[in-house]
């Protein structure tokens, strides 16, 4: 049975987008090997007490996961507790009432520990693989994110838009035990989506990879603001996704990851137009920007900082980087659980008196 993951005051999870990594010699590991690796990933998250557990969606051949709905399926049957969701899914390119099908027999196979992130993404390959204008960019997801959330009242649904064909009375199955599917709606740094997300009465998850944590607090108090003026009648959870990397010491964590985050920058860089990464960039990130990396004591006090000064519910490391291999991401995921965890929850309860 899943625990009540709602009941905790901070939850603590792990993200990943199934980067595909690199073997002893150094060499790229197939795709069918990094999706392996990756049901131990998660499973090793389950017995070491991390909250949650979310996999991104990408079509391209440095990611391995473009269906992570079937791979939450397949870890669903490997773990007992913990929550299991999406980094983001791309709605944008989806259809609303298949992703619902999808993760509510999610929910169904893991006993209630499925979520969902809906978000634009990213990156664009979804867009032309599945026969999308990019043109559509905004209309696709509003329009669908307006249908999805009608969809959570899981009784039958009348809609109607520009994007597909009209609903009429509706009703998708299956149904959740619990009445609704548990959502986030990830956010980039928009103050209009921040909104939306309020106006929908989704929670709020923040993608924030770059910079000092902080500039993203006039962002959780316009969600906050809004929900109060639309009339919500409680406030909802916000959270934060972070790239970082935990690793025995300080010194030994810059060095393992750098490399490998720096492959993984500027390839995405090369193809946006960015300036490849410096060392210089990668420091003042560790030292005081979004990238948690270093020991259990260290990134533990900046995830517990970055917790008290957004007034965060939830916190989520993605510890997949570029082409880290398997074997560190399994220590970083064992100290993420043991020591990291436990040690945020001490700081954040000593801090509240």
């Amino acid at each position: 049975m899943g625990t009540d993951h709602d009941a905790y005051v901070v939850q603590l999870g792990l993200d990943t987008f199934g980067d595909v990594t690199l073997d002893e010699s150094g060499t790229p590991l197939p795709h069918a090997q990094v999706l392996r690796n990756l049901l131990e990933e998660g499973a090793l998250a389950d017995r070491v007490g991390v909250d949650a557990f979310g996999i991104g969606e990408h079509h391209r051949d440095d990611f391995a996961v473009s269906a992570p709905d079937v791979v939450l399926a397949a870890l669903a049957s490997r773990t007992e507790r913990i929550l299991l969701g999406t980094a983001v899914t791309v709605l944008s390119s989806d259809d609303p009432v298949r992703v619902y099908e999808r993760f509510a027999t999610l929910d169904a196979l893991s006993s209630g520990r499925a979520e969902v992130t809906l978000g634009r993404g990213s990156f664009t390959e979804s867009f032309p693989l599945f026969g999308f204008d990019l043109a559509d960019y905004e209309v696709l997801f509003s329009e669908k994110l307006d249908l999805f959330a009608a969809l959570r009242s899981e009784q039958p649904v009348s809609w109607q838009g520009t994007t597909r064909r009209p609903l009429e009375a509706t009703q998708v199955h299956p149904r959740t035990e619990r009445g609704s599917l548990r959502a986030w709606i990830g956010v980039g740094g928009s103050p209009e989506s921040v909104v939306r997300a309020a106006r929908y009465r989704i929670p709020l998850m923040l993608a924030v990879i770059g910079g000092d944590p902080a500039r993203f607090a006039p962002y959780t108090d316009l969600y906050r603001r809004a929900l109060t003026e639309l009339g919500a009648e409680e406030q909802l959870p916000i959270g934060v996704h972070s790239p970082g990397f935990v690793w025995d010491t300080d010194a030994e964590a810059r060095e393992l990851l750098f490399p490998h985050f720096k492959a993984n920058r500027d390839r995405i860089g090369r193809e946006r137009g960015w300036p490849p990464a410096t060392r210089e960039q990668f420091e003042a990130e560790a030292d005081a920007g979004s990238l948690y990396v270093g020991s259990p004591e260290t990134v533990a006090q900046r995830i517990a900082t970055t917790v008290r000064t957004l007034g965060l519910s939830r916190f989520d490391l993605k510890y997949s980087n570029g082409p880290l291999p398997h074997p560190q991401l399994m220590h970083c995921i064992e100290l993420y659980g043991t020591e990291v965890a436990p040690r945020v929850r001490e700081l954040l309860a000593a801090a509240a008196g």
